[in-house]
C-alpha cells in the first residue's frame, strides 16, 4: 500500500506524518518550529530523512501547509502575516533538493479544511469553510467538493476580512481584521482592558478564570465572539456554505465564545442562509493540517 506525507507548519510547532492510501495514520509527531528559514529547511529534511529510513515502503508524494498566501503562479508564499520568513522564499527548489518525490506546496488552512472534508467534521458535506482560531485565523473553502483557490490561489482568506473598523493593525497591512480581533491575545488583551490591568498571562489563563466565574475573563471571550460572528455572517451570506466548521486552540473557549458568535450570526446574516448552514467544532484538531497535506499530495500525484 502507498504512503503520503504530510507536514503542516505552525507559529509555534511543526506537525507531520505518514497515511497510507485509505488515510489511516502511520506516523504523528510534532517539533518546535525554527525561527529562521535556514532552521526549517535543516529540519524538514532531518524528518524526510528519518521517515524514509523508518518505512521500507516508499513514500509516493509529500504535501506541505505553510501559512500565508501561495502564488499559483509563482509556486511561493508571497506574504505570511505570523511567519514572515517565508516571504517570497523559493521553498520548492530548496524542498526538491532533499525530497526526490512529487512534492505540493499550499496554504495551511487550505490543507486543514481539506483534511476535515475528507476525514473529518465536513466528510459528506459538498460545501463548507473551515476556520482555524489560535495565534491568528486561517481559513478553507470547499466548494462543489473541490478546494476553492480562486484565480491565483489566495481565496478563503476570511481572517483578513475587515469585522472591526476602529481595530487595531493586522500584520498583513490591514486594520481590524477578524484575525486581529479574535485570536489568542486579543482576547488576553480585551482581558487586561476590562481588569484595567497589564497581566503576562496567556489565553488558556483567561480561559481557566472563566471556568472559574471571573466575570472580565469571561466577557473578554464574548467580545472576542461578538467579531467572529460578524466574520461568520459575512461568509455565510457570501457564500451559503453547507456547514462552517471551527478548530483551533482558541476553540477550546467555546463554550464562552460560541454564544455570543452565535447571536451575532443571527443579526448579520440572512435568516434563510443560516438556517441551512451548520455551525460546528472541527473534528479533527492538531491533525487537519498534516492529514490534509498527505491526502491533497496523494489526490495531485494522481493527476
Amino acid at each position: 500500500m502507498s504512503l503520503y506525507a504530510g507536514f503542516d507548519l505552525g507559529g509555534t510547532q511543526l506537525k507531520y506524518g505518514l497515511i497510507d492510501s485509505k488515510g489511516k495514520i502511520l506516523v504523528q509527531e510534532k517539533t518546535a518550529t525554527p525561527s529562521t528559514i535556514q532552521g526549517l529547511i535543516q529540519l524538514l529534511e532531518r524528518i524526510w530523512d528519518a521517515l524514509r529510513s523508518r518505512e521500507k515502503r516508499r513514500i509516493e508524494a509529500v504535501g506541505f501547509g505553510f501559512p500565508g498566501i501561495f502564488s499559483l503562479e509563482e509556486q511561493k508564499i508571497l506574504q505570511s502575516p505570523n511567519y514572515p520568513e517565508l516571504d517570497n522564499f523559493d521553498l520548492i527548489p530548496a524542498l526538491s533538493r532533499f525530497i526526490e518525490v512529487p512534492l505540493w506546496v499550499n496554504n495551511d488552512a487550505n490543507m486543514a479544511a481539506f483534511g476535515e472534508y475528507k476525514l473529518g467534521g465536513g466528510k459528506g458535506a459538498q460545501s463548507l469553510i473551515f476556520l482555524t482560531i489560535g495565534t491568528g485565523v486561517g481559513s478553507g473553502i470547499i466548494l462543489e467538493g473541490e478546494l476553492w483557490r480562486g484565480k491565483c490561489g489566495f481565496a478563503g482568506e476570511l481572517g483578513h476580512v475587515t469585522v472591526n473598523p476602529d481595530g487595531e493593525i493586522c500584520n498583513c497591512g490591514s486594520q481590524g481584521c477578524l484575525e486581529t480581533e479574535v485570536s489568542a491575545s486579543k482576547i488576553v488583551k480585551n482581558y487586561a482592558d476590562m481588569k484595567k490591568k497589564e497581566e503576562k498571562i496567556s489565553a488558556e489563563e483567561v480561559y481557566r478564570r472563566a471556568k472559574s466565574n471571573d466575570g472580565h475573563a469571561r466577557e473578554a471571550f464574548a467580545l472576542a465572539g461578538h467579531f467572529l460572528g460578524r466574520g461568520l455572517g459575512i461568509a455565510i451570506n457570501l457564500i451559503n456554505p453547507e456547514k462552517i466548521l471551527l478548530g483551533g486552540a482558541v476553540m477550546a473557549a467555546g463554550e464562552f465564545l460560541l454564544p455570543a458568535a452565535l447571536d451575532e450570526v443571527k443579526k448579520r446574516s440572512y435568516k434563510a442562509a443560516l438556517q441551512c448552514c451548520s455551525i460546528e467544532k472541527a473534528t479533527l484538531g492538531n491533525k487537519a493540517g498534516f492529514l490534509g497535506a498527505a491526502l491533497w499530495a496523494k489526490k495531485q500525484n494522481k493527476g
